[in-house]
């Protein structure tokens, strides 16, 4: 089954909501950088999350979710944009620890308790809109509870979860936004707050093979959802040559010529998708003469 995401309303359009399977957009960025299981569960949870973000922009909006935490696992950064792409990578991706109760990984752990969640959001104007909490507990879900409610000032419910199999390969991904808006009744907060509280963890529902559809209406009662839409989720990585390039005579002239006097080339390599690119010397000498030729 491919990775998607669904939008929907509920409670007479009260409650907007997202849910998502993110099991092969995990895997992959899983398999890229061999990750161990608990990192897994920590960036796959970010990603899950930050794709249902992205979701909620247009065109060719786009956003950076970066995770600091003082944990073992260091930095987490994942872009995403409104079309169902995403990409991601952690400092340390070899971090692991002994499962805790019931085989839970130990995420907080990995991930740290102090520190910061940054989200950068490019919507195409001149300026970006950036929003900055501290961690709240590392454990990600309640991290994007605490960013909706202070940077964006929309109370919402965070579910999410990565099963992780003992040989570091993805089981199931997903998770959910559940989000209060303007005109939303104290009863419908009361009886949502009651239900949310009652349910299974979102890891649990995973496993059964729950759909986005299925989570949705585990959540918030199927009898309350009104889908308004799907999309595919994938892992998509923008690097590519070009980018690169011009990257590097975007360093200048002098630089350039120190990379060939030094090294006879240079290379590039994307955090994201592990491609390295190698520019040879003779490229090298022809962003120097692009450079002259502008100027």
């Amino acid at each position: 089954m491919n990775d998607y995401l669904i939008k929907a309303l509920a409670f007479d359009g009260t409650i907007r909501a997202y849910a998502v399977r993110s099991t092969e957009t995990v895997s992959e960025v899983q398999r890229r950088h061999d990750m161990w299981r608990t990192a897994t569960a920590a960036l796959g949870r970010a990603m899950t999350a930050t794709v249902m973000m992205g979701a909620m922009m247009k065109g060719e909006d786009k956003l950076t979710v970066k995770v600091e935490g003082n944990g073992p696992l260091g930095s987490m950064v994942i872009d995403a944009n409104a079309n169902g792409e995403v990409r991601g990578y952690a400092a340390n991706p070899q971090t692991d620890f002994e499962a805790k109760e019931r085989g839970k990984l130990d995420v907080r752990r990995a991930v740290g308790t102090e520190g910061a969640l940054t989200v950068v959001k490019d919507l195409g104007l001149r300026d970006f809109f950036t929003g900055h909490i501290a961690l709240v507990s590392g454990e990600i879900a309640e991290d994007f509870t605490e960013y909706f409610a202070v940077s964006e000032q929309t109370p919402s419910a965070v579910g999410l979860g990565v099963l992780v199999n003992p040989d570091n390969t993805v089981q199931a991904s997903g998770g959910f936004i559940i989000q209060v808006m303007p005109g939303a009744t104290d009863e419908t907060i009361t009886a949502l707050e009651d239900r949310i509280s009652k349910m299974e963890p979102i890891s649990s529902m995973i496993a059964r093979g729950l759909t986005p559809e299925g989570i949705l209406n585990e959540v918030l009662g199927s009898e309350n959802v009104e889908i308004l839409g799907q999309m595919d989720v994938s892992f998509k990585c923008n690097c590519s040559r070009e980018r690169f390039g011009n990257a590097i005579i975007g360093l200048g002239e002098q630089e350039i010529q120190n990379m060939i006097d030094e090294d006879g080339q240079a290379e590039a390599h994307c955090h994201f998708c592990l491609e390295t690119y190698v520019y040879p010397k003779s490229e090298l000498e022809g962003f120097i003469h692009e450079i002259r030729t502008r100027s």
